[in-house]
């Protein structure tokens, strides 16, 4: 009989439709049955040796929430015996005219260490996504979200732990490069059993749709800092496989699971990868062209859902590396965003528009503290030979020992992003709010742009919200940095890094309207209508979640 390796996570969920990730333990047929009459079915597909299938479950009833279980070859498998948690669930939503009061809560954060054996010691404290999983479980009155939105680093393959060292020393030499770093398909698949077969996750993931996108650390830190940082990259044996890698994991594991039925039955790779008794090579070849050329491949990826948008962009792979031309985003990727995000703005009556809420999803945040924002202006200047190629080379090594590579790293980049968020935010068919979701920073905080002239501001109100770690460590240097950099020497200190590499000072102005707050977190934006509130939860020692902030934005 089939066993059930990881999962099940639920994935897309719309009015009438949902998707279920699994992965069983040998080929097989994977069901679906939900009590109140839904169902769908998949047969596996083979990556290396493992065997997923990301079942369609169909007829849903909007606005019902029904349990479900996940059959493997006519065997149930989930939900397990004796399992303390409640019934996985499918909750739907209802939106239109039908129901006028609905509410859209988004959950995000980001940076999660998988989390130790509840009989070992935590050295980094509670779990945020952990202590939800318990909140949930023994409250199902509690408030749940409707989506979780994980913005990076769901895995870190170059920061193992001691457990996982242990089972890769078992696998190879760890003397040889790259070390205790994952260096395969089959160490990366052991890092997502490591953090999904956690009995919380696990569980929250069942029952809690998730969005989620990529950051450096779920390939290697720092990645795509640079071309020189690239060309480094490549020229290590142990590089491309590591990279090609990541690629076909982050498919298979996260990226598939993103899109709608839909999409899925458009999506080339999924139905060649489908179409073979093992579709190793098709994704590998497939992951090979994306770290070949990156503009031939899309990460990114929209959700609506009802009128909120979240817009979910790639602010890794897609870069554009070239030290006289850098951007965040490829041409052909940063129109595709400002397509979606104006699609629909103008259709109908004006003052409707297409959605009462824009949300941007970007692991690195847009709106930084302002003296780092300033460094990482100044340093990219420098990087650019605007100070001469001895300064070049010290703002090389100093981007990467320091991170610097945010959007502020790319000024250009971050103009863009700045008059698109302008246009959108303005006119008779302007949302309420745009929110870019960020995290990746270690700290939490809110920040809000203003334009120099009244003409130029967006009447939406535009924040940006940065979330993390949901489970990581927070040094004291991070704390001090962070604090320090929001300060007003840090600010004038700032200027004067600016100034000496004659970098040209950001169109906007923001300050800090909230924070920071340290510690494992995750933030909420509840939405409704033209309403909106946000509150940020803490994982406290206890086990539970400590409320550090509820307001309202609008």
């Amino acid at each position: 009989m089939a066993r059930l390796r990881l999962g099940p996570l639920l994935r897309y969920v719309d009015e009438g439709a949902a998707t279920v990730w699994v992965e069983a333990s040998r080929p097989c047929v994977a069901e679906v049955r939900c009590k109140d009459g839904a169902q769908g079915s998949a047969h596996t597909f083979q990556i290396d040796g493992h065997h997923y299938a990301l079942v369609p479950v169909t007829g849903l009833t909007p606005g019902t929430e029904t349990p479900y279980e996940v059959v493997l070859d006519g065997g149930r498998v989930w939900p397990e015996p004796d399992s303390p948690f409640p019934p996985s669930t499918i909750r739907t939503p209802a939106y239109g005219p039908e129901a006028p009061d609905s509410e859209v809560r988004v959950t995000f954060g980001s940076c999660r260490w998988a989390a130790p054996p509840a009989d070992e010691h935590d050295p980094v404290g509670p779990d945020a996504l952990d202590t939800l999983a318990a909140r949930l479980a023994a409250d199902p009155d509690a408030e749940r979200p409707d989506v979780l939105v994980l913005l990076g680093d769901q895995i870190y393959a170059d920061e193992t732990s001691p457990a996982t060292q242990k089972w890769l020393a078992r696998r190879r030499d760890l003397t040889e490069p790259p070390g205790t770093q994952v260096a395969d398909f089959q160490e990366y698949t052991h890092l997502y059993y490591e953090s999904w077969l956690d009995p919380e996750i696990r569980w929250l993931l069942s029952t809690v749709p998730s969005c989620m996108i990529f950051d450096d650390h779920d390939v290697v830190d720092d990645w795509n800092t640079s071309a020189a940082w690239l060309a480094d990259m490549r020229a290590t044996p142990w590089w491309r496989e590591r990279a090609l890698s990541a690629l076909m994991s982050y498919w298979v594991h996260q990226h598939i699971g993103n899109l709608a039925p839909s999409e899925l039955a458009d999506d080339p790779v999924y139905q060649a990868v489908r179409a073979t008794p093992d579709g190793t090579d098709a994704l590998r070849e497939f992951a090979a062209r994306a770290d070949a050329d990156p503009v031939s491949v899309r990460w990114s990826y929209r959700r609506d859902f009802g009128r909120v948008r979240l817009l979910m962009v790639d602010t890794r792979a897609a870069r554009v590396l070239d030290e006289q031309n850098r951007a965040m985003l490829d041409p052909d990727e940063a129109e595709w965003v400002r397509a979606q995000a104006l699609e629909g703005r103008n259709d109908g009556a004006a003052e409707a528009g297409a959605y009462d809420h824009l949300l941007i999803g970007t692991s690195l945040p847009w709106l930084l503290p302002h003296l780092i924002h300033d460094a990482e202006n100044w340093n990219a200047a420098l990087c650019r030979g605007e100070r001469g190629p001895r300064w070049a080379r010290f703002g090389e090594d100093l981007r990467r020992r320091a991170d610097l590579e945010h959007w502020a790293a790319f000024p250009a980049s971050f103009d863009a992003l700045t008059d698109l968020i302008a246009e959108a935010g303005s006119g008779p068919a302007a949302p309420a709010t745009i929110s870019v979701l960020s995290g990746d920073v270690h700290h939490a905080y809110i920040a809000e742009p203003r334009w120099p002239a009244a003409r130029d501001a967006p009447t939406a109100r535009v924040l940006q919200l940065t979330c993390s770690p949901v489970h990581n460590s927070i040094p004291a240097s991070i704390r001090l940095g962070f604090r320090f950099g929001w300060s007003r020497t840090g600010r004038v200190i700032g200027r004067r890094f600016a100034r000496h590499a004659r970098a040209v000072a950001p169109r906007i102005t923001w300050r800090r309207s909230g924070g920071p707050w340290f510690g494992n977190q995750l933030m909420t934006l509840a939405l409704r209508g033209r309403a909106a509130r946000l509150s940020l939860d803490q994982a406290a020692p206890d086990g539970t979640l400590h409320r550090a902030t509820d307001r309202t934005l609008t």
